[in-house]
């Protein structure tokens, strides 16, 4: 059986190809985020994080107050961010590092694409009405993340890829959980 231009077998081969190709591009937008976050992280100084010079994350998360984009955002780090902000410096440094290593793996893909999009959009009520700040730097970013997230970007050069086979054959409730997170 030969198989010509118009053939079935010649339209689902073209389809796979293009689903792979496409699986690797959402896994460059992963590799990106990831180094993104990781770089974002990497200016974050604990243990202070800028607070007594008034640099840093200091000064981003007070742009939230000086420059508001959501006024229930800008409240929340006006009462709860700012009064608190040691313990929410770490929780962003260690969530950016996180989420900078796992995308870089593409390990649990969709959970920490989802808490991407979570954290670009804290940055983004922070900052994008910050004179000399590209708005659409973090719409951008954050369609990115969704994009890595629904499409599941961990399944092309990814720790997902190679663990879920494992996973599916497993009825562990942590391996059925990390199926779902992949």
């Amino acid at each position: 059986m030969s198989t010509t231009i118009g053939s079935a077998p010649a339209r689902a081969a073209e389809g796979g190809r293009e689903a792979a190709a496409a699986g690797y591009g959402l896994a460059v937008l992963r590799i990106v985020a990831g180094v993104t976050f990781l770089h974002e992280a990497a200016w974050k100084i604990p243990p202070a994080f800028g607070q007594p010079d008034g640099s840093g994350l200091w000064e981003w998360a007070n742009f939230a107050i000086e420059h508001p984009v959501f006024p229930p955002y800008t409240a929340l780090v006006e009462a709860v961010v700012l009064p608190l902000f040691p313990f929410f410096g770490w929780a962003v440094f260690l969530l950016e590092a996180a989420l900078g290593g796992f995308l870089i793996l593409g390990l649990l893909t969709r959970l920490w694409g989802a808490l991407g999009v979570v954290q670009s959009l804290a940055i983004a009520f922070s900052v994008v009405n910050v004179p000399g700040e590209w708005a659409y730097a973090y719409y951008l970013f954050t369609a990115g993340l969704i994009a890595v997230t629904l499409g599941a970007g961990g399944r092309r050069l990814g720790l997902d890829q190679v663990l879920r086979p494992r996973w599916s054959l497993s009825d562990a409730p942590l391996a059925r959980l990390a199926l779902r997170l992949s």
